[in-house]
C-alpha cells in the first residue's frame, strides 16, 4: 500500500485551489463599511423614497378617517365605610381593590348602557345610523372585516355572520337594532381609574364632541342614580326578611322555653348546682379513704405473702419469715432461747443428761422454746386477721365509691341535658334580641341613604380629536419604512455564509458534492443513527449512503480508493456516523476496516457498545495488544476501535509503526475506512490525510459556517490531501425544497425522494 506517498494526482483528485480560499477567507474575516456605505448610496433614492411614500400616504388615509372626540368625566368612588343598617350582609362593602374592580364592571354594565341609550336616543343618531354617515374615502374596516369578504363570496348562507353596520339595516327589529346600539356604545366606553387614587375616568369617544360629552355625563349620572336605587331595594328587602323571620325566632323562643320547663318539672329539679356540689363533694372523700384503704391493705398484703408459703410448715418455719423476725417478742424469745440453748450445750459437757443442774436447763429451754412458740403463732395470727380486715374494709369502700359515683354520672346526665336547653334558650332569646334591635334601626333609617360616588368633573364637549394622530402616525410609519428600506438595501447585498445545499457547495467552496444525508428525527439517539444502515430501517438513509459509496467508488474506477479518511470542520457534525454507515455500505461489496483513529475523543465503544477495558488502535501501534485479539465484527465488517487514550495522539499517528501497520492491513483488505478528528480541533487529520487515497469532508447543512469549511479544506490542500468532495448532513430535505436552496439534479429530485418517504413529510 502506499499510504504516504498517496497524492491528489495519483487519485484523480482535483487539489483544492488553496489560492481562492485562502483569498475568500480573508475576505469574510472583516465587515467591509465601504462595501456597506456603497450599498446605501447606491440605493439611496428608494431609501428615501419609500418613507417619504409611505409617510404620504399614511397621512391621506388617516386625514380620510372620521375624526373621533372624546368625553370624559371623573367620577369619585369611595368604599362605604358607614354602615347605617348595621346588619353584616345587607349591605357591607369592603373598600377593597375587588370592590373598585366591581364597580368599574358596573359603570361598563350593559343595564346602564341601556339607560343612556334611552335618555340621548342614540339609535337615531348618526354615529350608531350608517345611513346617515358619509361613505369614507377608503373603508378599510370593510377590508379588513371577514364577515364582508364571506358575503361577497356568498358564503353568509353557510356561515352565520353579522356586521356592525347590518344591524341598523331596515331588515332589523327595534329590538335588534336597539341592542345593537348598546354594544356600540360599550365598546366606546373606557373606564380608566387613576393611579394610586379613588378617581375613575369615564371616556367615550364619538364622531359627536357634544354627544360624547354627554353619554359620559350620563354614564356618571346613571352609575351614581343605579347605586342609590340598588341601596333602597336591598334595604327593603332586609326590613321584610327580617320581619318574616321575626316570627320564626320568636316561635322557636317559645318552643325552647316549653321544653325547658317541662325537663325541670319531670325531673324534680331545683338546684342543679348545689345537687353537683355535695356530690362531687362525697365522691372526693369516698376517693380519699379508698386510696389509704388501698395503702393498707397492700401493706398487709405484703406481710401476709411471707408467710402465706409457710403455713403448714409449722411455727418453726413461720419464724423464719422477716415479717415475723421484725416482731420485738418473738426476737426476745428467739433470743432467750439461744441462750437456753446454749447453756444445755455447755452443761452437756460436764454433768450427765440425770444431773439436777442439767435437769434444770433443761426445762428453761423448754420453757423459752414455748414462749417462742405462742409468740409466733399470735403474730402470724394477727397478720393473717389484718390481712383479712384490710381486704374486707378495701371492697366495702370500692362498693361505696361506685354506687357514689353511678349516683353522680346520673345527677351529670340531667345537669348535661339541663344546661343544654338552658343554651337552647338563651341563644334563640339573643337572636330574638338582635333582630328586634336592627329591624327597629332599618325601620328607622329606611328613607337615610347616600351614594358612594359622586361626580368630581363633568365632561365638557372636547375642542380637538383624540384620535386619529395624523402627524404621529405618519412619522411612525415614515421611520419603520426608512428602517426598512435600509434593511432591505442590506439584505439584497449579504450573502448566506452558511451551505445549504450543492449549489452552495460547488459555488462558495469550489469542490464536487459526493452526496447528502437526510436530517433524523430529534429524538433519534446517535447511537442508532451511526447504525442505520446496517438496520435497514430507514429507506431514504440507505439510498443516500448508497449514493455516497457510489460516488466514493467511481471516483477511484482506475486505482481504487484504499483508504478513506473522512474528516469534518468541527465536532458534533456526524463524521462518526457517515464513516460506520459507508464501511457498512462498502462491506457489503467489500471486505471493509472500519478504524478509529479520533483518539482525543473517541466514540465506537459506546456506539457498538464495547468493553471500557477492550484493547485498540492505540494499543496495537504501541505492540501492547495484537491485531486479531483487538479487531471486532460489526455489521459485516471489522471495526477496530481506538482502545487505550494515548497522551499525544498526533505522534502516534506520526509514527511509522502506524504507516506500516496500514500497509500490512492494506494486504488483507479491500477498503479502510478511518473516523478521523475535525480539521479545526486538532492536525491529526492531516497526517492521516498523507497515508489516505481519498478524504471525504463532511459538512453540517444549515448549521456550518462556509468560512470555516473554507480553512478546513484550505488547511487539507496544505498537505496535498486528496480530497474527493463534500457530504453534506443534516439535511432537511422538505424544507430544503420549499425554500428553493438546490441539491443538483441527482439528489433533490421530487420524484425520487417522493418514491422514498420524503413527501410524506417525515424528517429521517
Amino acid at each position: 500500500m502506499a499510504g504516504k506517498q498517496s497524492h491528489p494526482q495519483d487519485t484523480g483528485h482535483q487539489p483544492v485551489n488553496r489560492a481562492v480560499i485562502a483569498e475568500e477567507r480573508g475576505d469574510d474575516d472583516v465587515i467591509d463599511l465601504r462595501k456597506l456605505w456603497a450599498t446605501l448610496v447606491r440605493n439611496k433614492w428608494g431609501i428615501l423614497a419609500l418613507p417619504v411614500l409611505v409617510a404620504m400616504l399614511t397621512y391621506l388615509f388617516v386625514s380620510t378617517l372620521t375624526p373621533i372626540f372624546q368625553g370624559t368625566s371623573t367620577l369619585l368612588i369611595e368604599p362605604d365605610s358607614d354602615n347605617v343598617v348595621g346588619i353584616r350582609g345587607v349591605d357591607t362593602i369592603s373598600g377593597n381593590q375587588e370592590y373598585l374592580q366591581t364597580q368599574f364592571e358596573l359603570l361598563k354594565s350593559r343595564a346602564l348602557a341601556e339607560d343612556v341609550v334611552r335618555d340621548l336616543d342614540l339609535t337615531r343618531h348618526p354615529d350608531f345610523d350608517p345611513s346617515q354617515q358619509e361613505s369614507p374615502f377608503i373603508d378599510l374596516a370593510a377590508l379588513t372585516d371577514w364577515r364582508a369578504w364571506v358575503k361577497a363570496f356568498g358564503l353568509d348562507g353557510v356561515i352565520p355572520v353579522t356586521r356592525p353596520e347590518d344591524l341598523q339595516s331596515e331588515t332589523l327589529s327595534e329590538g335588534e337594532r336597539f341592542e345593537a346600539v348598546v354594544a356600540a356604545l360599550r365598546e366606546k366606553t373606557t373606564i380608566e381609574p387613576r393611579r394610586n387614587t379613588q378617581l375613575v375616568e369615564v371616556k367615550v369617544e364619538m364622531a359627536d364632541p357634544k354627544t360624547a360629552a354627554a353619554a359620559a355625563n350620563e354614564l356618571t349620572q346613571g352609575y351614581i342614580d343605579r347605586q342609590l336605587m340598588g341601596r333602597l331595594e336591598m334595604t327593603e328587602q332586609a326590613t321584610g326578611w327580617m320581619s318574616e323571620r321575626m316570627a320564626d325566632i320568636k316561635e322557636d323562643l317559645e318552643v325552647a322555653e316549653r321544653r325547658l320547663q317541662a325537663y325541670v318539672e319531670r325531673e324534680d329539679l331545683v338546684d342543679m348546682d348545689g345537687v353537683t356540689t355535695v356530690e362531687a363533694s362525697e365522691l372526693t372523700q369516698l376517693n380519699d379513704r379508698l386510696v389509704d384503704a388501698r395503702q393498707e391493705f397492700a401493706r398487709a398484703e405484703n406481710q401476709y405473702r411471707q408467710i402465706a408459703d409457710v403455713t403448714d410448715a409449722g411455727w418453726r418455719e413461720q419464724a423464719t419469715a422477716a415479717v415475723v423476725r421484725s416482731n420485738e417478742l418473738v426476737a426476745d424469745f428467739l433470743a432467750a432461747e439461744t441462750r437456753a440453748r446454749a447453756k444445755v450445750e455447755e452443761l452437756s459437757q460436764r454433768y450427765g443428761a440425770q444431773h439436777p443442774t442439767m435437769i434444770e436447763a433443761q426445762d428453761e429451754l423448754a420453757a423459752a422454746t414455748e414462749s417462742l412458740r405462742s409468740q409466733v403463732e399470735q403474730v402470724v395470727a394477727g397478720i393473717e386477721q389484718s390481712y383479712q380486715l384490710n381486704q374486707a374494709n378495701l371492697l366495702s369502700l370500692q362498693n361505696a365509691f361506685n354506687e357514689n359515683r353511678e349516683s353522680i354520672r346520673e345527677v351529670q346526665s340531667k345537669e348535661s341535658e339541663f344546661r343544654q336547653l338552658e343554651r337552647e334558650v338563651e341563644t334563640n332569646r339573643t337572636l330574638y334580641e338582635t333582630f328586634l334591635n336592627r329591624l327597629r334601626e332599618t325601620s328607622a333609617t329606611a328613607d337615610v341613604e347616600d351614594a358612594n360616588a359622586r361626580v368630581v368633573d363633568s365632561a365638557i364637549v372636547p375642542r380637538n380629536p383624540v384620535k386619529p394622530k395624523k402627524g404621529q402616525i405618519a412619522l411612525i410609519a415614515g421611520v419603520l419604512a426608512f428602517m426598512s428600506a435600509i434593511g432591505l438595501a442590506l439584505l439584497r447585498e449579504q450573502f448566506d455564509n452558511r451551505i445549504r445545499g450543492s449549489a452552495d457547495v460547488e459555488e462558495k467552496l469550489g469542490v464536487p458534492m459526493l452526496g447528502l444525508l437526510p436530517l433524523q428525527r430529534k429524538n433519534t439517539d446517535r447511537k442508532e443513527v451511526a447504525r442505520l444502515f446496517s438496520k435497514d430501517t430507514n429507506r431514504p438513509f440507505s439510498e443516500a449512503v448508497r449514493t455516497i459509496r457510489t460516488s466514493v467508488v467511481l471516483s477511484g474506477l482506475d486505482d481504487p480508493h484504499k483508504v478513506i479518511v473522512v474528516t469534518s470542520s468541527a465536532p458534533g457534525e456526524g463524521k462518526t456516523s457517515l464513516a460506520s454507515n459507508l464501511a457498512a455500505a462498502l462491506g457489503q461489496m467489500e471486505k471493509v476496516l472500519l478504524l478509529e483513529a479520533d483518539m482525543r475523543k473517541p466514540t465506537f465503544r459506546k456506539i457498538f457498545g464495547l468493553s471500557e477495558s477492550a484493547a485498540g488502535l492505540a494499543d496495537v501501534v504501541a505492540d501492547n495488544a495484537t491485531f486479531d485479539a483487538s479487531v471486532r465484527s460489526m455489521d459485516g465488517v471489522d471495526m477496530l476501535a481506538c482502545g487505550t487514550l494515548p497522551p499525544n495522539p498526533l505522534e502516534l499517528l506520526s509514527t511509522r509503526r502506524f504507516g506500516d501497520l496500514l500497509e500490512n492491513l492494506g494486504q488483507v483488505y479491500d477498503r479502510i475506512v478511518i473516523d478521523a478528528p475535525p480539521v479545526q480541533a486538532v492536525s491529526d487529520p492531516l497526517v492521516l490525510s498523507t497515508y489516505a487515497n481519498t478524504v471525504l469532508y463532511l459538512v453540517k447543512a444549515d448549521v456550518t459556517p462556509v468560512p470555516m469549511v473554507r480553512e478546513g479544506l484550505g488547511r487539507l490542500a496544505e498537505v496535498g490531501a486528496p480530497v474527493a468532495g463534500v457530504v453534506l448532513d443534516h439535511v432537511d430535505v422538505q424544507k430544503s425544497r420549499k425554500y428553493g436552496y438546490g441539491y443538483g439534479s441527482k439528489y433533490a429530485s421530487g420524484g425520487y425522494y417522493d418514491y422514498y418517504g420524503y413527501s410524506a413529510g417525515t424528517r429521517g
